[in-house]
């Protein structure tokens, strides 16, 4: 069953499964946005005279159902049927006869597929905000608990100041931060309504894409007909760019923990059913999750570039290349979420050592400390960092733990609050609430 066909010529078997691919598989993730901009289409359609009021309140009625259907958990797109494009015409032809056949009315496969889309990186985005915030708030929670909790600092891999674990919480939250705004970018990006664009050239039928706008609760429009169809790839290559730098975050904290979590460090623990062992040395504690993570957001990191050569050189148009930038990108939203959370787990459980910096091999991370005290003292800055250099050098040297860090964003003034305001500021931004008032007036 395919939309397209004109006359009684079937397509080769080779040809028809080598062109669908696995997109059955993603479109079962799209069947409910599917259904959604058919009822967003059909209500619209009565507006412009291409329904009565009477036939458009069957179709709605219809895909209400339909939906019911397509977000059960055991659905499945029929053998024998082509997509979910196909599937959702097929039910209503069946239940509606003729009035069935008019939803495709002003409208191509091309633009449908392109609010699928856009209306399932919304509420994908939505959901890794959600999952990015609370670690944020474990994060930041952490920070506080473990302000007092010094560790060693490192440059280069070597000893270099004090921090403290209230620092490196921290940092890891005020990343989230900066990667939700690039995420709230690429979401003002992926908010705007492409429906009405049909094959990339628009329609000569009287449609307001105005009216479906609102009913879909996107932001505003993708205007011009032609750049709504130049947006599919882009559109992915942003969201995706955006997503990379929430796994880079994740990637470099998970390093971190590998790190710390080594004998020779042993700045941490976990509960031994967080770790691994091994089939040989009884006393292994691996650090398995956090590998995994950081072996995933590295490949994640590649996704941005990986669609930006996908749709390398393509002109203007619709062209079958962008099929399977779903198979890269759909994956990738359920493979960070995945690790958002077991970080969220690993780091409710972590266990953070006392009195780190007392063991004397880290002695010389508080050289920095001691020239700072000289230079209190009236000692210009360029004979302190000398004299106590010269003390490192004849074993001389004396120093004290003791750290008395003031400013914005030390081991002493964390700033927790500002970095709250920041996050708080940025997922208001995203304002989800309007869409989802919007989507709930569809289904209702």
């Amino acid at each position: 069953m395919k939309l397209w066909s004109k006359t009684n010529t079937s397509t080769a078997v080779a040809v028809d499964q080598f062109t669908v691919g696995k997109d059955k598989e993603f479109d079962r993730l799209l069947a409910p946005f599917d259904v959604l901009g058919s009822i967003a289409h059909a209500k619209m359609l009565a507006t412009v005279g291409l329904l009565t009021q009477t036939e458009s309140d069957q179709l709605v009625k219809a895909l209400q159902q339909i939906y019911l259907k397509v977000t059960a958990p055991d659905f499945m797109i029929p053998d024998g049927v082509e997509d979910i494009h196909s599937y959702v015409e097929f039910l209503l032809t069946q239940q509606l006869g003729d009035t069935g056949k008019k939803i495709h009315s002003a409208r191509s496969r091309n633009d449908q597929v392109l609010v699928d889309i856009k209306l399932f990186l919304r509420s994908s985005v939505k959901e890794l905000v959600e999952d990015t915030h609370q670690l944020f708030v474990l994060l930041q929670q952490q920070s506080e608990k473990y302000s007092k909790h010094l560790l060693p600092g490192y440059t280069h891999l070597q000893l270099a100041m004090p921090s403290s674990f209230g620092l490196w919480f921290g940092a890891y939250a005020e990343s989230l931060v900066d990667d939700l705004i690039t995420l709230e970018a690429a979401y003002r990006i992926v908010n705007k309504n492409p429906l009405g664009s049909a094959a990339g050239y628009g329609s000569s039928f009287p449609i307001n894409r105005t009216l479906t706008t609102e009913l879909l609760g996107f932001d505003n429009l993708n205007y011009n007909v032609v750049y709504a169809q130049m947006g599919r790839g882009k559109t992915e290559r942003i969201v995706s760019a955006a997503m990379a730098n929430i796994a880079d975050t994740l990637a470099r904290l998970s390093m971190d923990m590998c790190l710390y979590l080594n004998q020779n460090f042993s700045f941490v623990s976990f509960p031994p059913e967080l770790t691994t062992g091994s089939s040989i040395m009884p006393h292994k504690k691996n650090p398995d999750v956090f590998e995994l993570v950081r072996s995933y957001c590295n490949r994640l990191k590649a996704l941005p570039n990986e669609i930006a050569m996908m749709t390398t050189n393509l002109p203007s148009g619709y062209q079958r290349d962008l099929q399977l930038l779903k198979e890269h990108l759909f994956p990738a939203f359920t493979e960070l979420r995945n690790c958002l959370q077991m970080v969220h787990l690993m780091l409710s459980n972590i266990t953070v050592k006392e009195s780190i910096v007392e063991d004397e091999k880290y002695r010389f991370l508080f050289s920095v400390e001691e020239v700072n005290k000289l230079v209190l003292g009236g000692v210009p800055f360029r004979d302190a960092y000398k004299q106590v250099g010269e003390a490192i050098e004849t074993g001389d040297f004396t120093y004290s733990t003791e750290v008395n860090h003031t400013h914005e964003g030390s081991i002493g003034n964390l700033g927790t609050e500002k970095i709250a305001e920041m996050m708080n500021k940025t997922i208001k931004e995203f304002d989800f609430s309007k869409y989802a008032t919007a989507i709930q007036s569809l289904l209702s």
